[in-house]
C-alpha cells in the first residue's frame, strides 16, 4: 500500500540546496502543468472518477488537489517574501476534495489554473536571490520554519507525485 500511497518515495528535506538544484525544481514547477494535461487527456469519466489506490482520490480530485494545494504554496511564498516569517494557514485537503467545485468542475479548469498558477510562481523564482531563497514561514502545526529553498522542493516533489498516481494507475488499468 505504501508504493500506491507514495510511488516516488516520501518527500526527505535537505539540509540545504545547491542552485542548480533549485533550477531543477523551478523547472519541475513549470513543466508540470503540461505532463498533467497529456496523463489525463484521453481519459474518459468513468476513467476521471477512478480512485488512484483504494481509499484513495479519484484522478480528478488529484488534479483539482495540485491546483488548490500550488495556490496555497504559491502564496505561502509570497507571505513569506513579504512578511517576517509569517505564520502560514493550513487548510484540510481531505475536506477540500470532497467540495462541490471539485465535483463539478470539469478538470481542464484545474489544469487552466495549474498553467497561469505556475508560470506566475516559475517568474517569481527564477526572479529571487539568493537572501529571498532563505526567507522562512513558520507552520503551525508544529511551529517549524521553513525556507523558500526547502518549500520549492517540496513543492517539486508534491508535483512528481501525483503525477505518479495518475501515470500508475493509467498503467495498473492498462489505459
Amino acid at each position: 500500500m505504501e508504493s500506491l500511497q507514495y510511488p516516488i518515495g516520501r518527500f526527505v528535506a535537505l539540509p540545504d540546496y545547491t542552485p542548480a538544484q533549485l533550477r531543477t525544481y523551478i523547472d519541475d514547477i513549470r513543466y508540470l502543468p503540461q505532463l498533467v494535461e497529456i496523463a489525463v487527456q484521453q481519459l474518459d469519466e468513468y476513467q476521471l472518477q477512478t480512485p488512484y489506490r483504494p481509499d484513495g482520490w479519484t484522478v480528478a480530485q488529484v488534479v483539482h488537489h495540485l491546483a488548490d494545494s500550488h495556490m496555497n504554496g504559491y502564496t505561502r511564498m509570497k507571505l513569506a517574501l513579504t512578511e517576517d516569517k509569517p505564520v502560514i494557514k493550513p487548510y484540510e485537503e481531505q475536506l477540500w476534495a470532497e467540495l462541490p467545485d471539485v465535483k463539478f468542475t470539469p478538470v481542464n479548469m484545474s489544469i487552466t489554473l495549474l498553467y497561469a498558477l505556475h508560470r506566475r510562481w516559475v517568474s517569481l523564482m527564477e526572479h529571487l536571490t539568493p537572501e529571498d531563497w532563505e526567507r522562512t514561514f513558520i507552520h503551525p502545526a508544529n511551529g517549524t520554519q521553513h525556507n523558500l529553498k526547502t518549500h520549492a522542493a517540496n513543492y517539486s516533489w508534491h508535483g512528481k507525485h501525483h503525477l505518479e498516481h495518475i501515470l500508475r494507475l493509467k498503467e495498473r488499468m492498462d489505459w
